[in-house]
């Protein structure tokens, strides 16, 4: 893993004496560790990090898709967030990329990795009719759509999250029309106890933008 940072922007941390790591701009933060490259070996380091903790993937991996990207926000045995990024193409979007993010209250990495402000993904979560829903397991996770209309930058992206096991699941998916695969009976799989199966995924390539 590379030089711990912050998982709400793109500085790096040090520690803060006995209070574990510390971000001049957002105080005493979880460490987060992102893999400098996607392989075998890095998600294998990724998962014995973020042990105890969900790492959720895309299941089944679709034809041509590899996992791009990892990370875990926290430290000595306490996991904040983990994030997975996996990229593909589909015949209506081209080039797809989709990053999924579960994390504690407060961490603030799914905002970072969607592009939003404020550390959770805000008011619209549970009000009205979800937009989108996919399995983990036996259960169905509701989504909500999180609005990035204030936010600065090309809207390029659709942000949507949910609450699953009592954290926030969101997933951020480039372009923003590649959303619609989400109505298509959408699964995602919490790997972190897959064993062998992971040496069969394909790993590799540029990593997701966030």
């Amino acid at each position: 893993m590379s030089v711990p940072g912050c998982p709400r922007c793109t500085t790096p941390v040090a520690r803060a004496g006995g209070s574990g790591w510390s971000c001049p701009e957002h105080g005493v933060v979880p460490p987060l560790w992102r893999a400098p490259e996607a392989s075998y070996d890095a998600f294998a380091e990724h998962l014995v990090r973020s042990r105890g903790f969900p790492t959720y993937l895309p299941w089944p991996l679709s034809p041509g898709w590899a996992v791009t990207d990892m990370a875990a926000a926290g430290d000595d045995g306490d996991l904040r967030a983990t994030m997975t990024g996996c990229s593909g193409a589909s015949d209506a979007d081209g080039p797809v990329d989709v990053l999924v993010v579960a994390e504690e209250t407060g961490v603030g990495l799914g905002s970072r990795v969607a592009g939003t402000r404020g550390a959770d993904p805000g008011q619209e979560i549970g009000h009205g009719p979800a937009v989108a829903s996919v399995r983990i397991g036996s259960q169905v996770v509701r989504l909500w759509t999180v609005s990035i209309s204030a936010e600065p930058g090309e809207w390029d992206r659709s942000v949507v999250a949910g609450e699953a096991d009592g954290r926030w699941l969101w997933i951020v998916v480039r372009p923003a029309a590649a959303v619609l695969m989400l109505g298509r009976d959408w699964a995602l799989r919490d790997v972190s106890g897959l064993g062998a199966p992971l040496l069969d995924l394909p790993y590799g390539g540029p990593h997701p933008l966030w």
